[in-house]
């Protein structure tokens, strides 16, 4: 389980044996990091887009509640990157609900 470890992490069997645990405590940790690290760049990502829309994050998101608008923000960060038109005509949805 230890290979491709350096030096005695890969076979001297108490310090691999740490080492191997010791991942398997980060890996755990850092599948719950993930969430939030993604959570966040999406955040920025409709932040940055709104703003050129003339919103702020908070208030675009309380104007999509407010429409009835049901996405996540995952599709909304992708459609702010990758689909600006479509970005806008949902702000234009939630600016005119």
């Amino acid at each position: 389980m230890t290979k491709g470890y350096f030096g005695s992490r890969k076979n001297v069997w108490t310090v691999a044996k740490n080492t191997w645990e010791k991942g398997l405590t980060y890996a755990y940790r850092d599948r719950k990091a993930k969430k939030r690290d993604f959570r966040a760049l999406w955040i920025q990502r409709i932040n940055a887009a709104a703003r050129q829309e003339g919103f702020s994050y908070s208030r675009l998101m309380g104007a999509l509640h407010k429409a009835g608008i049901e996405i996540n923000r995952k599709v909304l960060a992708d459609l702010a990157m990758n689909e600006p038109q479509a970005f806008k005509a949902i702000v234009e949805k939630a600016k005119n609900a």
